[in-house]
């Protein structure tokens, strides 16, 4: 454990004693969002999100490791393991330096060098390879002639020879790795068009070059993407020359020339058989695997800040699923979520099911007191925004709608969690029922769907799938847990999100609930068959339940402060009947009044510990999710047509990507706002400064009407 604790420690700048602890922890089973919320002495306060990079760095260094020893026993059983060999397995520090160092002892198909090896030429190139003054490889050919082993002349003795050298050039450990950084530093990404008669999305790649060490991701998944579907062909461009002359550098001696001669054409064939393009395979993996890397932690940060939208609490909503030929599917659900109706209708079809679709539309809204219209963003998105625009000004009360990300509702209305929960509508009617949900809840309903179906990146089908999965399940994970589960209400799609909690626990707990009624308490939970003392330890922090005569069951406090908590509380004079009702809104002040260190040091806990049970005490039951924008709600619908540069609207962030961000100004076609129209100042990525779900001020500065195309600056 020890060289990964210096390793990490240094990596992440913490302390060794930090990196041990959190080792620990996660060995031990605890999981992450547990680890970052209750454990914040024993890892200093880092948060989920580093905790999950640090626990991924540490599974690279063990399976680093793995590969080592697997690479020592694979060359020892082989009888090649020297002592030189395994002081360059130790100090590898990456996989694909461990792989150069294992590349020679590869078993191999049949090559050219095999053959030559197997006509018992080896000798001959090792002769040639040490490149000794007093060594003639001319003369020597002579001696390797022999009809037995195929070799019927000199010729082909010395071509044996060469590609024997040719072999050993293209595993040389040296070579590649300054091949590798010379490509890194001097080589060029290119592309062509494949068929220069085949318009396409690529055009702007047909004759493109760009330096490997500046090419940003998103045109390395572009590039790729285009030449997987077979409009483009990629290259690695590099100097010749500048390659060759590294390989001359390391290997000629210059003592002998006539061997110098036959080890550099036998590195002209290497190069060009055998090392490039090997690298330029490499090369490219690399750009990908950064590209994904970083397209992977965009995704992430939009999928966080979208399952972090605040919810429209306490409304009767009506969510619009849109379509042409089906229709548009409607339903109608309360303010906890309950479907009260469905109908399907039609207002794109003709005048006349227009009329009748906004009577339908009018008699729902009045007899359900409707406050908010949801509408998926789909397929007719547009002519229903317009028709929901113009049938709510009848309305007999105020109404208001908002068009919605619908991306994965086809998905969950068609899952088997879908018809466990909706069994009696049909599943076209479901997703209007997600996607109403999904502006009264959106953390609540969008677990319900596979993360990287929610489409809030960039080339999330080119990504490694799994990889994708793994890193947007930790951010699903820890935004449900940073959020809390209401132990009543939440559906087992939920409950699975939080700490602790698997498919069978998740199972009993809606079963337990089913048969016994609400929960009345956390201490209830450890009733639950297969909820053990581990997984009550990891989930209970997490569940809320607010009806509970201990008002800490309905906060973040851990059930393993509660007494630390009620210490606290003897401390600053509240009164049994204070500490029954649970109002605690002037903690915060008693305690900067007492001094928190001396309360700390009182009560024997760590500061963190002290200031997130304050931080819960007197707010309990909120929401993190309110501190973010909320909603932009609108009334009425503006057409594209009627935009004009220099107009001003307020939007809101749906998508930000490397070069800037996409915004909804309510015109259906959400409008670009460049990276260099974001700020005044320079910053590296749209992250910086703009997130999913932001307000902002937006102007228009350049409009396509044909192509459908807004540019937006906030440089106003």
């Amino acid at each position: 454990m020890m060289k990964y604790l210096q390793v990490l420690a240094k990596q992440f700048g913490i302390k060794e004693k930090y990196a041990k602890n959190l080792i620990n922890l996660l060995d031990n089973g605890n999981t992450i969002p547990f680890i970052a919320r209750y454990r914040k002495e024993m890892h200093g306060s880092m948060d989920d999100q580093l905790i999950r990079e640090f626990s991924k760095k540490l599974d690279y260094l063990r399976g680093l490791d793995k590969r080592r020893e697997e690479i020592r026993s694979l060359i020892d059983a082989q009888e090649k393991l020297t002592d030189e060999i395994c002081l360059s397995i130790d100090k590898a520090a990456t996989l694909s330096e461990l792989e150069d160092i294992y590349r020679p002892y590869k078993q191999k198909r049949k090559t050219k060098a095999s053959i030559a090896k197997e006509k018992g030429l080896e000798p001959l190139a090792l002769e040639i390879l040490k490149q000794e003054i007093s060594f003639d490889p001319i003369m020597a050919l002579d001696n390797y002639v022999n009809n037995e082993n195929g070799i019927e002349n000199s010729e082909e003795a010395l071509q044996g020879a060469k590609d024997i050298i040719a072999d050993y050039i293209s595993n040389n450990v040296e070579i590649r790795k300054g091949l590798r950084n010379i490509i890194n530093i001097y080589g060029f990404v290119s592309s062509v068009a494949a068929d220069k008669k085949k318009n396409s999305v690529y055009n702007v790649y047909y004759n493109y070059k760009e330096s490997v060490s500046k090419i940003p991701g998103h045109r390395v998944l572009a590039i790729n993407r285009g030449e997987k579907e077979g409009f483009l062909k990629v290259s690695i461009l590099i100097e010749r020359e500048r390659s060759i002359s590294l390989i001359y550098k390391i290997l000629i001696t210059g003592s002998n020339s006539l061997c110098s001669d036959i080890i550099k054409e036998a590195g002209e064939d290497a190069y060009k058989r055998l090392i490039f393009p090997s690298i330029e395979k490499e090369v490219r993996n690399d750009l990908f695997n950064i590209a994904s890397e970083s397209a992977i932690k965009l995704f992430a940060m939009n999928l966080k800040h979208l399952l972090m939208q605040p919810p429209v609490k306490g409304k009767t909503v009506i969510g619009l699923d849109p379509g042409y030929r089906t229709g548009c599917k409607v339903a109608v659900v309360d303010s906890t979520g309950k479907v009260l109706d469905t109908a399907v209708i039609y207002p794109t079809k003709s005048d006349s099911s227009e009329l009748i679709s906004k009577q339908i539309l009018l008699q729902l809204i009045k007899k359900y007191k409707v406050d908010i219209i949801s509408i998926g963003n789909g397929t007719a998105s547009k002519e229903t925004e317009t028709f929901t625009a113009n049938a709510i000004k009848n309305a007999d009360h105020p109404v208001c709608y908002m068009v919605v990300n619908e991306a994965g509702a086809s998905v969950y209305s068609a899952s088997k969690l879908a018809a466990t929960e909706l069994p009696q509508l049909d599943l076209t009617l479901r997703s209007a029922v997600s996607i109403a949900r999904r502006l009264q809840d959106p953390i609540a309903e969008l677990v319900k769907i596979e993360p990287k179906a929610i489409g809030v990146g960039q080339y999330q089908h080119d990504m490694p799938q799994k990889k994708l999965g793994k890193v947007l399940d930790g951010v699903v994970e820890d935004c449900v847990n940073s959020v809390g589960v209401d132990l009543n209400t939440a559906s087992p799609a939920l409950l699975f999100r939080v700490a602790g909690i698997n498919a069978a626990v998740c199972k009993n707990i809606v079963a337990y609930r089913e048969e016994h009624g609400a929960f009345t308490s956390r201490e209830e939970l450890k009733r639950v068959p297969k909820l053990g003392k581990k997984a009550y330890e990891q989930c209970a922090g997490f569940l809320r339940v607010p009806n509970s005569k201990n008002p800490l069951d309905n906060t973040g406090v851990h059930p393993e402060s509660y007494k630390n908590a009620i210490k606290l509380l003897t401390l600053l004079d509240y009164s049994d009947k204070e500490i029954t009702s649970g109002d605690f809104s002037d903690i915060q002040l008693r305690v900067k009044k007492r001094g928190t260190n001396k309360i700390a040091e009182k009560i024997g806990i760590g500061l963190p510990t002290l200031n997130d049970i304050v931080n819960e005490l007197s707010k309990p039951g909120l929401d993190p999710r309110d501190e973010f924008s909320a909603p932009v709600l609108r009334s009425d619908i503006v057409n594209i047509k009627d935009l004009k540069v220099g107009m001003k609207f307020k939007g809101v962030v749906r998508n930000v990507i490397d070069f800037g961000v996409f915004v909804d100004i309510g015109v259906h076609e959400d409008a670009l706002v460049h990276i260099s129209k974001i700020c005044d100042g320079y910053i590296k990525h749209p992250s910086e400064v703009l997130k999913v779900g932001d307000v902002v001020k937006v102007k228009i500065i350049s409009l396509d009407l044909k192509k459908n195309r807004i540019g937006l600056t906030m440089r106003f």
